[in-house]
């Protein structure tokens, strides 16, 4: 899987950025995901993240990550097939504040949070949810799985 990592703030350390690849690449193969597949990870602020929560969302406020997945079709919107074209899974947007903030809160480090956050977001794009409690449970135990398997424990 091909991973854009994009930092204009410089918030996460390349070994940090590598630590997440290597999570989403795991995840990618437990969840049969094409080698071809692409997605992106942007690290922002809480300004920029709540006005992308605000234009996207209609919710004025920051949140910690927000996805974007580019599989899904929205109405109106024709598919794009055909052969050599790479499956773009779609974006996820990190708050670095927040993730701080949270992994002060739950009183676990700065990669365990991000590494939670990355896994949610990429759950996310592969079209599991929360809006249900039965959608909620199986994601949430998805994420768990993901994570205690990978190593990455609270």
């Amino acid at each position: 899987m091909i991973i854009d990592f994009i930092d204009d703030h410089n918030y996460v350390l390349e070994e940090q950025q590598k630590e997440i690849e290597k999570l989403l690449q795991f995840a990618a193969e437990k969840e049969g995901i094409n080698s071809d597949a692409e997605l992106s990870v942007t690290f922002v602020n809480n300004e920029e993240i709540q006005e992308i929560n605000r234009t996207y969302r209609m919710k004025d406020q920051p949140t910690d990550v927000i996805s974007f997945a580019m599989e899904e079709m929205g109405e109106g919107e024709i598919a794009i097939t055909g052969e050599n074209l790479p499956t773009i899974l779609g974006d996820i947007i990190i708050s670095i504040p927040r993730t701080i903030e949270q992994a002060n809160e739950y009183n676990h480090s700065f990669m365990r949070e991000l590494g939670f956050l990355s896994i949610h977001g990429f759950l996310h794009l592969l079209g599991y949810d929360h809006m249900e409690k039965e959608d909620e449970q199986i994601m949430f135990a998805k994420q768990k799985e993901l994570l205690d398997e990978y190593g990455l424990h609270r």
